[in-house]
This record gives C-alpha cells, sequence and structure tokens, in this order.
C-alpha cells in the first residue's frame, strides 16, 4: 500500500480536448485511490467555473480519514479566476502529501503561474490530453472496440468517424452500442455500422474535397447536403486551390520531382500523402479544362442563378468521365 502512495504525485494536470482519455485518466487515478482505504469520504469534487481557490486548497489540506490518501478532482480548471488560481499555486508550492490533486481542463498557456507550478512537481505531472489526429483516430477506434468485445473494419472506422465526428467521448458511447447490437466473430462492417448508426455530425468540406479529387461523383452529391455553413462559393474555391495542387504534382511527376510537392506546395507531407493518386486520376487537358469550367461557374453562380445548381453541375461535368 505504502508503494502504491508513494507512486503517485501530489497533483497532476490533465490538460486537452479529448473527454474520452480525460476521462480513462480520472477513473484509473479513483481506481488507484480506492484501492488504498475508504474512497466515499477521501474523495472531493470541485468545478473551475464556479468553486474557490480556497475552498480547493482546504479540500487538499484536509487529512485523510479511514484511508492514507485523499483525491480532489478540479474540472475547468483553465475557468478559475486570476485570483483563484493563484491560492493554487501557492498550495503546490508545499503540497499536502496524503493527497492527490486532479486538475483537468481544455486548455492552460505553459507560461501560466499553475502550469508552471505543476510542472515542477514532477515529468509525469502534466498528461497530455490533446486531441488525435484524424488518421490516429480510426486506429484507436479499432482497438476502443476490441476493449468492449467486437472487432470492426478499416472502412467501418472510417464511417462511424464520418457520421458521428471526432469528438471521442461520443464514439466511445457509438462503440459501447455497436458491442451490444453486433453478433458473430466476423468484424463489423461499413455496411452494417450505417444500418446501426444515424448521422449527428456535420460533414467537413475537407472531405468533399477528397472526394471531389477522387472523381467521386457520388459521394460528393450526398455530402453537399450534410456540409452545414459551407457555401457553394467556398467549395468551389477550395476544389479550384485543390485541382491547382494537383497540376503542381502532375508538373513535378513529370520533372522526375514527386518528392519535392509538400514543400513546393508549402504543407505538411501528410497533407499531400494522397495528391500523386488523384493527380493520376485527370488528364492534364481535363484539370485545364476544369479550370476553365470553374470561371463560367462563378460567373452563372454571380449572375443570379441558383449558386446550389450551378455548382452541382459543374462538379458533374468536371468529375465524369
Amino acid at each position: 500500500m505504502a508503494a502504491k502512495q508513494q507512486q503517485l504525485l501530489p497533483v497532476y494536470l490533465a490538460l486537452g480536448e479529448d473527454v474520452l482519455k480525460r476521462r480513462t485518466i480520472i477513473d484509473r487515478l479513483r481506481k488507484r485511490v480506492e484501492s488504498i482505504g475508504d474512497f466515499e469520504f477521501n474523495h472531493d469534487v470541485f468545478d473551475g467555473q464556479s468553486a474557490s481557490g480556497s475552498e480547493i486548497a482546504i479540500s487538499c489540506n484536509t487529512l485523510p480519514f479511514a484511508s492514507s490518501l485523499r483525491l480532489v478532482e478540479v474540472s475547468h480548471v483553465d475557468k478559475l479566476s486570476k485570483m483563484d488560481s493563484d491560492v493554487l499555486v501557492a498550495y503546490l508550492s508545499a503540497p499536502c502529501q496524503s493527497t492527490v490533486l486532479l486538475l483537468s481542463g481544455d486548455k492552460l498557456p505553459k507560461n501560466s503561474r499553475l502550469y508552471k507550478a505543476v510542472a515542477e512537481v514532477g515529468k509525469e505531472s502534466i498528461i497530455d490530453c490533446a486531441p488525435m489526429k484524424r488518421y490516429e483516430l480510426e486506429k484507436a477506434l479499432r482497438s476502443i472496440a476490441v476493449s468492449h468485445g467486437f472487432t470492426m473494419t478499416s472502412a467501418a472506422a472510417t464511417k462511424l468517424i464520418d457520421l458521428v465526428g471526432e469528438d471521442t467521448a461520443r464514439l466511445d458511447s457509438e462503440l459501447r452500442k455497436l458491442a451490444l447490437a453486433h453478433r458473430g466473430p466476423d468484424p463489423l462492417s461499413e455496411w452494417e455500422l450505417s444500418n446501426l448508426v444515424a448521422r449527428t455530425n456535420e460533414a467537413k468540406p475537407w472531405d468533399f474535397v477528397d472526394a471531389f479529387s477522387r472523381r467521386d461523383i457520388a459521394s460528393c452529391l450526398s455530402l453537399i447536403p450534410l456540409l452545414g455553413s459551407s457555401t457553394p462559393y467556398s467549395l468551389l474555391a477550395m476544389c479550384t486551390n485543390r485541382l491547382r495542387e494537383l497540376c503542381c504534382a502532375q508538373a513535378l511527376v513529370a520533372r522526375g520531382e514527386p518528392q519535392k510537392l509538400a514543400s513546393t506546395l508549402k504543407l505538411p507531407e501528410w497533407r499531400v500523402k494522397n495528391h500523386m493518386t488523384w493527380a493520376r486520376n485527370f488528364s492534364s487537358w481535363e484539370l485545364k479544362r476544369a479550370f476553365s469550367k470553374a470561371r463560367d461557374c462563378e460567373r452563372s453562380m454571380k449572375s443570379g442563378s441558383d449558386p446550389q445548381s450551378i455548382f452541382i453541375d459543374w462538379i458533374i461535368e468536371v468529375l465524369a468521365r
């Protein structure tokens, strides 16, 4: 028991917008403290939006009862006022060794006094809960699905993100439901998932532009009603910009320098990883024609005609083989 207590620092800061990761950290720490002694009498929870720094400090300095350790949780630590935050900074200069203070929030500047005070306690005191990139999230979902007792295909994981969004807490909730609905040893397929999960997420404009780059007319037309605030004008601009990138890709291939695409476009490598494949979907003549048609499309959209209809006609005309 003493060894377990020594492994815990007097304060942790779980910082980032990944709600599921923060929740997992909180659950693990609760179980650690609960295994040491009576948890009910040694656990306080505060919300940084309403609690005062003095209330939190008093709770932290309270001695544990029927246990050797207390856990004090403070959510929305980034919402604490400067005065209340300074109280916690003062507390952390000599923290109570029988209390673990768990702070959590979306964002907290690294140059803030509270962040620095927590960081000084130890290397492991700051826990990064930043959201995963989309390509990382797909792999993580398949791993979480296994923890819930089933497997899913890569296409199904991608489809789930499309339908629900990138909020890990909502994704985990859907995976729990899917675990109850899925039957048999085979991985959950994209088709099965589509029949079990309703769309609650607004489609992203870049998903539309990627479908445009693949010359996938069906996906483009199905995504347009789901794009919410994205206008035909903004979508046309994004598609035109992608056409320029694909022209650049074709030019670099012709020169024998395809590896220079990211540096030429001044984009990170992951942003252009599919550009060469997409560039092969169009001939150079088709790309030039798409530009001239984009000009005509914009003129028509600004002439008083229905922008949505004009834009859809342009999509079909450019992508039809």
